[in-house]
């Protein structure tokens, strides 16, 4: 064997050599060829100068004889060209009778070198087939132990992130997703001739992985510096309208569990935070938003349960100037004291709007008729970020009614077993196996009676809850869902409005302003939260601050142009995870 390795390496020198020769040979066929060319053109050359010198000798006797001395030069020379031309059309011919000889030399070689490998190949492989085959089935192998493993990674990172989702809401923090949105026509800008620096279009915001944004800060004379900003999820530019929505998906179901749920895009003037809730124009299924992928989601769940047993109602309001509009009051006068309306307080600590518009729905589409019979009455003006800036915070609200008699029997059961609990907590039907029985692992009332399968006592005959009394309401609990696009936080300078816009975008940041105090407020858990600071605020405050699951939707440019708005958008998210609200609670009561 290593001497048929010794002889093929000869065979391979052989062949280099001859190849190198021929390569050599036709590099010498192109320089005579190009002589060759050369000494055509300078013969070319001569003829012409030979013609204008006859043409001399026509037109001036005078100089006949110094055209005579001339001539005679021209033809020495074109003899001498001509002998030069011929000898190097000997040469020519030489060279391709070698190229034709090493060709032919090259064919053979090349033949014999062939037949020797194909001969050593049926050699090798009936020695060692069987060594081949072994390796094939470690490869195999491996690649399958290589796709577990990833399969086992991809699983983790799914537990991984339901555990964060779970610890999220046990501690009932606000959770907080991030969109990063692609490079557009805007962000491309001409920079002026006096700054110096990034390009304004470089992209500098970057979704690393499904929960981190990495910010390269680039300042002139200053090393760049990476920031790490980590959400529950972040969505890049190639995340398409339904992946942005099976994040949020899962909460619209807590909706007919009896749980508040809100909905917040937050972000400047072109991030996507419009597109992101209500989608593109026109309407197309896949580019959808949350809205209507919401109303169509929701109504698809009501499908499921018994008929008749769910009503839903929409309202849309707008906060404009600091004042609350119902743009479902049929007026398109701004100004008109019918549209306006009164935030109150009741009894119950929750927030509500005086004499609000609630139109009853029955399907996705008619919730998408009316809010985009209502979206031309929405505040907007062109700034120099955008041509059709809204210049005003959209609250659409779906409320649904649960009328199915499960969810009475719910709501009787839990209104009874919290009054036996405050009345008759030693009674003697009070088991161990209970939890409630443990003062220490005591649950709140919604926990303990989630659904009569899951509780511990459901059982009718050891049940430590009485049956349902006769006084019980039979009214319907209802529970909401809000759907916000804020307004943009860019500052004013970015913006470029004046005048009336100015008083707009100034209103605007006050209330992005006061909604980031109280998000300060809660996460330092302060003994007073200035949510009144702002109507917004006070508007939400059942979602900010309350009972509510509540989601951010952080939406943020990728460029330079925008990276300051970048950071504090991001900056916000970062606030809104820090805060840890009580825990979401079902709803056991109407609401009134």
């Amino acid at each position: 064997m290593p001497l048929f390795i010794n002889r093929d390496q000869i065979f391979a020198h052989q062949v280099h050599l001859l190849e190198h020769k021929l390569r050599s040979k036709e590099e010498r066929i192109l320089e005579l060829e190009t002589e060759n060319a050369i000494l055509h053109l300078r013969l070319a050359e001569c003829l012409g100068k030979l013609r204008r010198e006859k043409e001399e000798e026509t037109k001036a006797q005078k100089n006949h004889q110094n055209q005579k001395n001339s001539q005679k030069i021209t033809q020495s020379a074109l003899a001498k060209l001509l002998s030069e031309v011929q000898a190097v059309k000997q040469d020519l011919s030489e060279v391709f009778g070698v190229y034709v000889n090493f060709a032919t030399e090259l064919q053979e070689k090349s033949k014999e070198l062939q037949e020797k490998v194909e001969h050593a190949s049926s050699v090798l492989k009936g020695h060692r087939g069987d060594d081949v085959q072994s390796l094939q089935d470690h490869v195999a192998a491996l690649e399958c132990s290589l796709e577990e493993e990833k399969q086992k990674c991809r699983e983790e990172r799914q537990r991984r992130r339901e555990l964060h989702n779970t610890l999220v809401e046990l501690r009932g923090n606000i959770r907080v997703h991030c969109r990063v949105r692609p490079v557009l026509h805007f962000d491309h800008v001409q920079p002026s001739t006096l700054t110096t620096g990034p390009a304004l279009s470089e992209e500098v915001v970057y979704a690393v992985s499904d929960d981190t944004v990495l910010v390269n800060c680039m300042k002139t004379g200053i090393p760049v510096q990476n920031k790490m900003f980590e959400f529950e999820r972040v969505h890049g530019p190639e995340d398409s309208q339904d992946a942005v929505f099976e994040e949020v998906k899962p909460l619209l179901t807590s909706l007919l569990d009896g749980y508040n749920v809100c909905i917040m895009a937050y972000g400047q003037t072109g991030s996507g935070k419009t597109h992101t809730m209500m989608g593109s124009q026109p309407m197309k299924e896949a580019q959808q938003g949350i809205i209507p992928k919401a109303a169509a989601e929701l109504f698809r769940l009501i499908s499921e349960k018994p008929a008749e047993s769910h009503t839903v109602e929409v309202s849309v309001m707008e906060v404009y100037n600091n004042e609350v509009f119902d743009l479902l009051a049929r007026d398109e006068d701004r100004n008109s004291v019918d549209q306006r309306r009164d935030i109150i307080t009741t009894s119950t600590g929750t927030s509500q709007v005086t004499a609000l518009t609630y139109e009853p729905v029955s399907s996705a589409s008619e919730v998408m008729q009316v809010i985009s019979g209502v979206l031309k009455l929405r505040a907007r003006c062109p700034t120099l970020v955008h041509t059709d800036s809204s210049r005003s915070h959209l609250i659409v609200t779906l409320t649904i009614s649960s009328n199915s008699p499960n969810a009475l029997a719910l709501a009787r059961r839990l209104q009874s077993a919290k009054k036996d609990m405050q009345r008759s907590t030693q009674r003697e039907w009070w088991s161990p196996r209970c939890r409630r029985a443990n003062p220490s692992a005591r649950l709140s009332s919604d926990e303990l009676f989630a659904s009569p399968a899951s509780s511990p006592c459901h059982s009718p005959c050891h049940s430590p809850c009485p049956s349902p009394r006769p006084s019980i309401s039979q009214a319907p609990f209802k529970t909401k869902l809000q759907l916000v696009d804020l307004a943009g936080s860019e500052c004013v300078g970015m913006s470029g409005v004046s005048g009336a816009a100015l008083w707009e975008t100034s209103c605007i940041n006050r209330s992005l302003s006061a909604l980031s105090d109280v998000l300060g407020a809660l996460a330092e858990q302060r003994p007073h939260v200035p949510y009144r600071n702002s109507k917004l605020t006070h508007l939400l405050q059942d979602a900010i601050g309350g009972d509510a699951k509540l989601l951010v939707m952080l939406c943020v440019s990728p460029t330079q142009r925008f990276i300051t708005e970048s950071l504090q958008s991001l900056g916000f998210g970062t606030r809104a995870r820090q805060v840890q609200k009580e825990m979401p609670k079902r709803k056991k009561t109407p609401l009134k």
